[in-house]
């Protein structure tokens, strides 16, 4: 009896020491946000003991996990006609609100979700999203379920969404489903977000598209892998639910390298001055002069001298536009449709975000830069109860309101 008076306390005193991160002051619903974060933590640990153990690759387990779990919490709706069909060889999940009377034409959205190109699917985690703004914007809403890692690396996730979002541009599949050829979105979170905005950039050079997307729309999207130590990296280093080195090992896996480089990459060894193939693309992610003061604080620029070309040798793909959005040149940006893009301050990917909206508007699109102070990334998807957050209500509400009131 006396042992577990000592063993309690004792273990109550560790599972608060795993659980505990010291957060900024903004960030809401704190303690929540640090469950989480543990649980995510404990179950990534989980999947890489197997992954080294050999027994499975860890991002397949980890994907399972979670998919698990969504099925537990999911939520379904009598009044959207959700079907399942393959778009050029590309499995895609549709959302059919119910036509209304004297209705011709809906608009539409089609959706590329995140997890890092590896995790989720369009029709588990992301159901719920995808059905609230079928409803909410009674729109048609195909959401792509392109392959993940680590059944393929890049390019394949990129020519699976831009496959996908082809065929559904033809006006005989748009009259299929009755949409507006006018009124289409496209839009993505996170790893969907790059994804998003690289067809969006692909889709503007096909000379021989007729039919293109009115608006695209980015949830705090990764755009660039050439530094890693903007404000926002350097500040949001630790934060949940998306440190710096889960974010750059998601790069690594997406590339198919080698988790040896890593360190390299954290300290911009790979764009280092020395490295002749990333000159040309310096000045285009200068954040010195492409965020506000309020944004760069103190923060000071991370640029090597001398670092290892080898490494863009190794992984040419860090440097394409495809893999890159931000990295495009003006010439590409100019031909960008009306733009929304979410970013939240405690993020890692925030100053991707806010360096896109800007270059977006030097090339004169009409950008919508909606950036929450107390939020964090991949709040938006949170939003059933266990995982609730008010940030990710604040959030879905804010973008599906300017979809609502643009498309």
């Amino acid at each position: 009896m006396r042992a577990a008076w000592v063993l309690l306390p004792a273990l109550a005193a560790l599972s608060a020491y795993y659980v505990y991160l010291p957060l900024p002051g903004t960030v809401s619903e704190p303690w929540k946000l640090m469950l989480l974060d543990a649980t995510f933590r404990a179950v990534q640990q989980t999947c890489h003991l197997i992954h080294y153990l050999r027994l499975s690759h860890h991002l397949i387990i980890l994907n399972y996990l979670i998919c698990t779990f969504d099925k537990l919490k999911s939520v379904s709706s009598e009044d959207i006609n959700i079907t399942d069909a393959v778009f050029d060889g590309v499995e895609v999940r549709v959302f059919e609100p119910p036509a209304k009377r004297d209705e011709r034409l809906k608009r539409s959205v089609v959706y590329i979700h995140g997890g890092g190109w590896a995790l989720a699917s369009a029709s588990i985690l992301y159901n719920n999203l995808c059905r609230i703004m079928a409803e909410s914007l009674n729109a048609v809403v195909v959401s792509v379920e392109y392959r993940l890692v680590p059944e393929v690396c890049f390019p394949e996730q990129f020519h699976d969404a831009l496959r996908a979002t082809k065929h559904f541009l033809q006006a005989d599949v748009l009259a299929e489903y009755s949409v507006d050829p006018s009124r289409i979105a496209i839009s993505g979170d996170s790893a969907g977000g790059n994804l998003a905005a690289a067809v969006c950039q692909q889709l503007s050079k096909d000379e021989h598209l007729t039919i293109r997307p009115k608006l695209q729309a980015l949830i705090y999207p990764v755009l660039q892998a050439f530094d890693f130590n903007t404000p926002s990296y350097q500040q949001n280093m630790n934060m949940p639910v998306l440190p710096r080195y889960v974010m750059i090992n998601y790069w690594i896996d997406y590339f198919n390298g080698n988790y040896d480089l890593a360190h390299s990459l954290v300290i911009n060894n790979h764009t280092a001055l020395d490295v002749g193939q990333a000159l040309s693309f310096r000045g285009r992610l200068n954040w010195t002069s492409l965020l506000p003061s309020s944004f760069k604080k103190n923060y000071k620029p991370v640029i090597q001298t001398t670092g290892k070309a080898e490494i863009i040798q190794e992984i040419p793909a860090l440097l394409d536009v495809r893999a890159v959005p931000l990295l495009a040149e003006n010439e590409t940006l100019q031909l960008q449709p009306k733009t929304y893009i979410l970013t939240c301050e405690n993020d890692v990917l925030r100053d991707d975000g806010v360096m896109y909206a800007k270059r977006l508007e030097h090339a004169g699109v009409e950008v919508t830069l909606d950036h929450f102070d107390d939020c964090f990334h991949g709040c938006m998807i949170f939003t059933i109860w266990p995982t609730d957050f008010s940030a990710g209500i604040q959030t879905r509400n804010s973008y599906i309101k300017w979809l609502d009131e643009n498309l």
